[in-house]
């Protein structure tokens, strides 16, 4: 079974998961909807392709580890914004956002807290299923080579330290394809799909890291899998 493997460097990265308030907060592994979300990027494709994001992400099959441990490489930062009655904030619509309400939703400053993996590093496989429909793992992987747009990883501030392709890798299964990927000499804290098998897991959990692309949201849960796994190098 052929697998696209990837390394995801950056100095700040964002696995983001619910939102509560104003703390943006992140999980240890990257969400199936990021995944979409970076590919998408990656072949130049726009928001407003929403069946086809839809399609992808129904598609996605992947693993990944951290080659550090990633509860040990984690900062929060703190930002605070002075937007007055006329002032205006960019958003993802495309209509610029205000504030609204009587003269004391002018006093202060908006205050956000978002959580980063800092000295990211972390490996990941993936493959298709169906693998035969467009877009192909071949094209992704040629799109991670030479991105239509700039890619980041989770945030648009956390951009990638080195290119995001790594190789192709051919292994029966998805923990296989893990271990060939990862450095040898110790274990990693990994995440896999719990519908590849379950040995090995030292945790099975659900989590909602989907995003339905036709209404916006985000929804649906799938189980997934976590556990230690020993690296293999085969030369």
């Amino acid at each position: 079974m052929r697998w696209l493997h990837l390394r995801l460097r950056a100095p700040l990265a964002s696995f983001g998961g619910e939102a509560i308030d104003a703390r943006g907060v992140i999980r240890d592994f990257p969400a199936q909807s990021m995944l979409t979300g970076l590919f998408g990027n990656a072949l130049g494709w726009t928001r407003s392709m929403r069946k086809e994001h839809q399609a992808l992400q129904h598609r996605i099959v992947f693993g990944a580890a951290h080659e550090e441990d990633p509860g040990l490489r984690r900062m929060t930062d703190y930002q605070t914004a002075q937007i007055g009655k006329r002032d205006r904030a960019w958003t993802i619509r495309g209509v610029p956002a205000g504030r609204k309400g009587g003269p004391q939703t002018y006093q202060g400053s908006h205050q956000r807290w978002r959580d980063y993996h800092s000295d990211l590093r972390l490996t990941l496989v993936l493959r298709l299923d169906p693998g035969d429909d467009a877009p192909t793992l071949d094209d992704l992987g040629a799109s991670l080579k030479r991105p239509a747009r700039p890619l980041f990883i989770g945030r648009k501030p956390c951009l990638p330290a080195a290119q995001i392709f790594e190789a192709w890798i051919d292994e029966p299964d998805i923990c296989a394809a893990l271990r060939a990927a990862l450095p040898e000499g110790r274990d990693y804290y990994a995440l896999w799909p719990y519908s590849e098998g379950a040995a090995g897991a030292d945790v099975t959990r659900f989590v909602t890291d989907e995003r339905n692309w036709l209404s916006g949201l985000h929804g649906g849960a799938r189980r997934i899998c976590t556990g230690r796994l020993i690296g293999r190098d085969d030369g």
